[in-house]
């Protein structure tokens, strides 16, 4: 059984898809053992109640610097023990020796076909904010693992969405959320639950 950690700032829509994915059996073999988010008032903190999943508010506002913060949070994950780490809207910044700690081990779910409109600088609506501005017709989500880069890591799936005329930034990030987001996130869980997952050479090898 993996022990799934989920990470996350806001609403907790890509929380809600795991959870309903393990419910409705698409993910298998997985328990979703513990959330985290840096918000207090984070909605993802109220589903995690909901559902009987122990919630944990850690935030940088409360610790004297960032170095102490990133202790506590390797702190209470090391405690949590989790098998794999998913960063679900996770707008913290992971210590690279928790990087290290845990090697392919952490996944990230991003709303662009990576290597376009990720790294830093590109999160939440900006990076859709990008995508209308460069005029591209199709974006999408991946889903790739964690190394101490930001969105560099190894992809482990994506999913192609159509952008449409008339599209603003709002309307495109939904689209990607519902399109794509909610689909591979759940997918590459069960990937990884059932060892259809490796990495070789920097890449993913799926089976």
């Amino acid at each position: 059984m993996l022990r799934v950690l989920v990470c996350v700032s806001g609403g907790g829509t890509n929380l809600q898809a795991i959870l309903d994915a393990v419910r409705e059996e698409t993910i298998t073999n997985t328990q979703i053992c513990a959330v985290i988010s840096n918000n207090a008032s984070a909605y993802a903190l109220k589903r995690a109640e909901e559902n009987g999943i122990r919630g944990i508010c850690l935030s940088p506002k409360d610790y004297v610097d960032r170095e102490t913060f990133n202790q506590a949070l390797i702190q209470q994950v090391d405690e949590i023990a989790p098998d794999l780490i998913v960063l679900a809207g996770f707008l913290v910044n992971i210590p690279a020796e928790m990087v290290k700690k845990y090697p392919n081990r952490i996944i990230n779910i991003h709303p662009s076909l990576i290597p376009s409109f990720c790294g830093t600088g590109f999160y939440g609506l900006k990076v859709h904010e990008g995508a209308l501005a460069r005029g591209v017709k199709i974006t999408g989500a991946t889903v790739h693992f964690v190394d101490e880069g930001t969105d560099t890591g190894p992809i482990i799936l994506q999913k192609a969405v159509a952008v449409e005329p008339g599209d603003t930034p709002k309307s495109l990030q939904q689209r990607v959320m519902e399109e794509a987001e909610w689909k591979i996130l759940p997918q590459a869980i069960d990937l990884i639950a059932n060892g259809k997952v490796s990495v070789s050479d920097g890449k993913v090898v799926l089976s």
